[in-house]
């Protein structure tokens, strides 16, 4: 803190111009108003209903808890999620209706990875060429995989309803000599011979590789597979997909209408690690980072490995649907890997929290009812409210400014600027967590206006201690400011523990105001040291404080003193 002493200054102007930042910051989030929460705006209302033999109150419950880690993972959007009867659950979400939310909380959440032996519509034959040769189609660029922390390539793929397919044999179907179908293919106009060898009938050929055999399978699938994918149809948006049986090869689509025909599950969702959204390093947009577990790293190390030798793909499949099928840019031997796409901050997010939580034990019917709700407390109950916190942040300046007289000046200062700093805050975290402003956050905001007041009481009733030893106001900011920092530093430490116990293990609102609490806590050690102190030390170079006028708050009747401060030094005191 020898700077703030020093050079009080400077210290202010770089806190002003961090303040300036965190403005600059809630501006690009596009508002300048904070997110409501249910009690004081309304939101969203979401009605699932179960169906199926397996609904029971056991199940109802457990897919409860789910959905509402899912919707409310960080604990400060405040989503309200219960159980109506015996086959429903109602979400209540802040906000107005969006389809990302109801995609969110219908969510079975099984994810798996395949191996991807055609797409596009071109079926890849047994040597990894293509049945049929087909128009060059404009240069695009694939996604891949790669370990996390690789940066993320800037270059995106050219729009195309059709993916160009990559070829790429098994390593035991990579030649004609391995793989009698691909020599029958490889010349299909050429004459017939009576040599035996360049007869195209290979027994085995219209059978393919066994499925229990994911990378052969992929290179050479068979005449019933390839005829099937053929033939499918993608569903069409918001339509139910087919079921996904892990131990089969499946036909799936993803959401631009690209259909892949995909080998058997080589690894399960249920050996996901950990999954979280956010921007990689050095990368453009958004991704989502998984982290395998167990034996599901050396598969998957496996699988990057052969697929990087033969250019192959895999395809991540969540509830049927294919999210990205990227190949691989090197071997990833730690089980660590991201999903890139054209995913946004929620969707990412939402992505992450669906696997992070688990799949729902039972189904929910396609369409759940969706509907828009007002807010839960009247507007009275809410004018009351503020003006209740209006009316109490007055008082105490009121009673700052008449007991600590010039220096309440200070206090009411630092409470304003606390007050922006906060406000700057609740914008950047509504659009950065989904943090919304409900009436218990707002309880938590208030209770800290009492805390920040605390701070400013024990430092100036320090700095009179030491005024009444015969100190000038500049030797006494500075010897109070060491005993009184401790103290603070003490009591905000403790709110601050109490806030990060409420939110751990609380549930519902009680966490909101938690959260509140540790963020006002915070801000206010902040403007106590970067605010409060600078703006003290500069009062005591002013001649009017230092020499304690009347109404500086340090005069000689304010401190119940007798004699000024010179004559008391003179008389011993200590300077």
């Amino acid at each position: 803190m020898a700077k703030n002493t020093s050079r009080p200054g400077r210290a202010l102007l770089i806190f002003f111009m961090s303040v300036a930042v965190l403005y600059g910051l809630a501006a690009l989030g596009g508002t300048f108003k904070p997110q409501l929460g249910l009690d004081l705006s309304g939101g969203t209302r979401i009605t699932l209903t179960a169906t199926g033999n397996g609904v029971n109150r056991d199940s109802l419950n457990e897919a409860r808890s789910i959905i509402e880690a899912r919707v409310n993972g960080s604990g400060v959007v405040e989503s309200q999620v219960t159980t109506q009867g015996s086959n429903q659950v109602v979400v209540e979400i802040p906000g107005k209706n969006r389809q990302d939310l109801v995609d969110q909380v219908k969510r079975t959440a099984q994810l798996r990875f395949r191996l991807v032996a055609s797409s596009g519509g071109t079926p890849v034959e047994a040597s990894g060429l293509p049945a049929k040769p087909t128009a060059s189609p404009s240069a695009t660029t694939s996604p891949t995989a790669r370990p996390s922390g690789t940066p993320t390539p800037t270059t995106k793929p050219t729009a195309s309803k059709t993916a160009t397919p990559h070829p790429r044999p098994a390593p035991d179907y990579a030649s004609a000599k391995h793989n009698p179908r691909a020599a029958a293919t490889k010349s299909p106009s050429a004459t017939p011979t009576a040599t035996p060898t360049a007869t195209p009938t290979a027994p085995t050929a219209s059978k393919g590789a066994p499925v229990s055999n994911p990378l052969a399978w992929a290179s050479d699938p068979g005449e019933a597979w390839l005829i099937k994918f053929s033939e499918f149809v993608c569903p069409t948006a918001g339509s139910v997909q087919q079921a996904d049986n892990p131990n089969q090869p499946l036909v799936a689509c993803d959401s631009s209408g690209n259909k892949y025909l995909l080998s058997k599950a080589v690894i399960e969702g249920t050996s996901l690690g950990s999954a979280s959204s956010g921007v990689p390093q050095n990368g453009v947009g958004f991704a989502v980072t998984l982290t395998l577990k167990g034996g599901a790293r050396q598969t998957f190390a496996d699988i990057s490995r052969a697929l990087l030798a033969n250019h192959g793909q895999f395809a991540i499949v969540l509830d049927g649907q294919v999210l990205s099928a990227p190949g691989f840019t090197s071997v990833i031997n730690d089980g660590s890997a991201e999903i890139t796409g054209n995913f946004t901050e929620s969707s990412s997010t939402a992505l992450a929290n669906s696997l992070k939580f688990g799949a729902l034990p039972i189904k929910f019917q396609a369409d759940p009812r969706v509907e828009v709700i007002g807010a839960t407390l009247a507007g009275d109950q809410l004018s009351a409210g503020i003006l209740a916190g209006i009316i109490g942040l007055i008082i105490v300046m009121l009673y700052c400014l008449l007991y600590y007289r010039g220096l309440g000046l200070v206090v009411i200062t630092s409470l304003l600027v606390a007050g922006g700093v906060t406000y700057a805050m609740v914008l950047i975290l509504a659009k950065a967590a989904g943090f919304t402003l409900t009436l218990p956050g707002i309880a938590g905001l208030i209770v800290a206006v009492g805390i920040t007041a605390d701070s400013f009481i024990v430092y100036f009733e320090r700095i009179r201690d030491e005024m009444r030893f015969g100190k000038s106001m500049r030797v006494a900011v500075e010897a109070g400011w060491i005993r009184a920092r401790n103290t603070c530093l003490a009591a905000d430490s403790v709110s601050l523990l109490a806030s990060i116990v409420l939110y751990i293990f609380a549930i519902g609102v009680v966490r909101g105001f938690a959260f509140a609490l540790g963020i006002s806590t915070m801000i206010d050690l902040v403007v106590f040291f970067w605010f409060t102190k600078p703006a003290v030390t500069l009062l005591a170079r002013r001649p009017y404080f230092n020499t304690g006028g009347k109404w500086s708050g340090l005069s000689e009747e304010t401190l119940g003193i007798d004699g000024p401060p010179s004559a008391r030094r003179l008389a011993g005191g200590t300077v």
